[in-house]
């Protein structure tokens, strides 16, 4: 993943002309961050919770990209069904690592969920279809999300934990992905 661009990127950018880019771009450069934290970093430091919060390195990479793929389905697909209970104990799972389950194996699957949401948004006739959300109660009722109000979400929740990982990485060495 990387953060920088190309001068015809910029062009684009800075004309307006190519808004699947500029969104593929800015959410390229938070996933950097967010991976980047990881960086140097054995497998003890990357599952550790320094913080009052139980949040580690490695589940948060884990967990931004099952909820941009599960964004991602939501832009194909429509909102899921869902039965009974919200899945707390899977939501919580998805913040750190399971047995059986390897920090490269996480970095793989964000790389796989990164290029399918790029092959997605490269390929959408129309960035303003729309579907209506699941009903939860953090949803307005009957609202409507389209394509690029979901893009923009994914951008959010990917900067959003990239801060968190700073953070966390910042108390475990003292080193800063973001500056």
């Amino acid at each position: 993943m990387n953060a920088t661009t190309t001068s015809s990127e910029a062009t684009s950018s800075q004309s307006g002309t190519d808004e699947r880019a500029d969104y593929l771009e800015t959410l390229a450069k938070h996933r950097f961050f967010l991976v980047n934290t990881l960086r140097g970093l054995d497998e003890e430091q990357v599952t550790a919770t320094p913080t009052v919060s139980e949040l580690c390195l490695v589940g948060l990479v884990k967990h931004v990209a099952a909820t941009e793929s599960s964004w991602v389905d939501f832009i194909l697909d429509g909102p899921a069904r869902q039965d009974g209970e919200p899945d707390y104990e899977g939501h919580a799972n998805s913040f750190r690592l399971l047995p059986g389950e390897t920090v490269e194996g996480v970095l793989a699957e964000y790389e796989r969920v990164a290029a399918r949401t790029t092959e997605v948004v490269t390929s959408l006739a129309d960035l303003g279809v729309s579907h209506p959300l699941p009903e939860a109660p953090w949803f307005e009722p009957g609202a409507r999300w389209s394509v690029r109000r979901v893009l923009m979400h994914i951008v959010a929740e990917t900067a959003q934990h990239a801060g968190h990982a700073d953070i966390i990485r910042e108390t475990i060495d003292g080193a800063k992905s973001m500056g």
